[in-house]
């Protein structure tokens, strides 16, 4: 019997061992980043720990239904029940964030937060056909009532974040059977569940036991932090331009090698965030062809008119470029204004010099003399005579005679000899 119960025990410490709280993290846009966090984060769950509850801390201004639907499909079976909690305060749980939220298993916010404005939009932010839009709506009303369903939540208002772009404060949320608690921090959360019965979908009933539970975070690899960082509109647009410039100045400046490695590795960081990113490709193409129009206002010398139209195309570009349901997944207007000046007076100021270089006087070689002042050394006649020009001594000859000591003036070379004028 002694036997048995040191066995017992062995089995089951590991099991005790491991029990704890996992805490993820959403902030931000959701998008494939998160689901990818999301899964791996719950497949690590399951091999690795034994957790009594997962809590998910959401701060979103919503995102793609396609990577939302992957974190409700994560919630909706685990065996573990789930807490999505909407925080800190100031946070919000908009759109895409707001089914998660419905989803869970405990629904829950901090003071000062709120949730809702779940109306589909179109991911390029354009007017979608009537038809289209009333089918889009009406799946994502259905999908709504039936996570409210299923966690028993307020189906009417839930219908209408979604029909008409509710928002509710997170005291609103609580009064009409939204979410389960207002909590102020994790730990008055775990105080609040403590002793908690949960109804998972599955009709299985799990009595929470939290008290002294270690909390333990779950990050984004070091893989996903770096994808989330370039992913920014904002950076992501950074590195396209800066890597447009740096090979518009090795192109135009052959041999500067800098520029050309700085822009190089600019543009592929830029391409991995398109990976990634919802790109329209017309936009890209409207930003490489106002590089092209700058190359040929060097080139054909379109008197400003390729600048113009290439600092157009570049602004055109730059709106249309990345596809987003929420403004904070596009670059910002400001940016996009800030680099297209910059952007359209770095290029022009360029073109200028290179074509103000291509029109200067030759200065070396033959060319170089044409129009020269120089000093007659000796007496000049139309046969011979030597000139001190550019630091140099020249034969010369001049059709009149020509005394030592006057200036004279280049008219042209001839034969290695040079036809010089007396200047009176």
């Amino acid at each position: 019997m002694k036997k048995i119960l040191i066995l017992s025990l062995i089995l089951i410490f590991p099991l005790l061992l491991n029990s704890e709280i996992i805490k993820l993290k959403i902030k931000g846009p959701i998008d494939t980043i998160t689901d990818e966090y999301i899964v791996n984060s719950f497949n690590e769950i399951k091999t690795k720990t034994n957790p009594k509850l997962i809590i998910i801390e959401i701060d979103t201004p919503g995102g793609f239904d396609t990577s939302m639907r992957t974190v409700i499909k994560q919630i909706m079976n685990s065996p573990v029940p789930v807490a999505v909690y909407v925080s800190p305060k100031g946070a919000r749980a908009a759109s895409a964030g707001f089914f998660i939220t419905i989803a869970a298993d405990i629904a829950v916010m901090a003071s000062g937060t709120n949730m809702g404005a779940a109306h589909p939009v179109s991911v390029t932010g354009s007017k979608i056909e009537d038809t289209m839009k009333e089918k889009i709506t009406n799946d994502a009303a259905s999908y709504i009532k039936t996570l409210a369903k299923s966690r028993n939540r307020n189906l009417d208002l839930c219908e209408k974040a979604v029909r008409k772009s509710k928002s509710y404060t997170a005291k609103e949320c609580l009064e009409n059977n939204l979410i389960d608690y207002i909590a102020e921090d994790i730990n008055d959360l775990i105080e609040q569940l403590e002793n908690k019965e949960i109804n998972m979908i599955n009709n299985k009933k799990i009595v929470l036991k939290l008290k002294g539970e270690k909390i333990i975070p779950i990050e984004m690899t070091g893989r996903q932090k770096f994808l989330r960082t370039i992913t920014n509109p904002n950076l992501a647009y950074f590195l396209l331009i800066f890597g447009l410039m740096g090979l518009y100045l090795e192109f135009t400046h052959a041999g500067a090698i800098i520029p050309g490695v700085i822009g190089g590795i600019s543009l592929l960081l830029a391409f991995m965030a398109f990976q990634i990113l919802p790109i329209n490709y017309i936009g890209l193409f409207l930003i490489l062809l106002s590089v092209g129009f700058f190359i040929a206002e060097i080139k054909i010398q379109g008197f400003g008119m390729f600048g113009i139209g290439g600092v157009i195309s570049f602004l055109l570009g730059s709106i249309i470029l990345i596809n987003a349901p929420v403004p904070e997944m596009r670059p910002t207007m400001s940016i996009i204004i800030t680099f297209t000046l910059a952007f359209g007076i770095i290029i022009l100021f360029l073109t200028y010099k290179v074509i103000t270089a291509m029109k200067r006087k030759t200065e070396t070689g033959k060319e170089g003399l044409s129009g020269e002042i120089g000093v007659a050394r000796t007496d000049i006649n139309p046969y011979s005579g030597k000139v001190f020009v550019h630091g140099e001594w020249w034969n010369a000859f001049s059709e009149e005679e020509i005394p030592a000591g006057s200036k004279v003036k280049v008219e042209s070379i001839e034969q290695f000899k040079l036809r010089v004028i007396i200047i009176k």
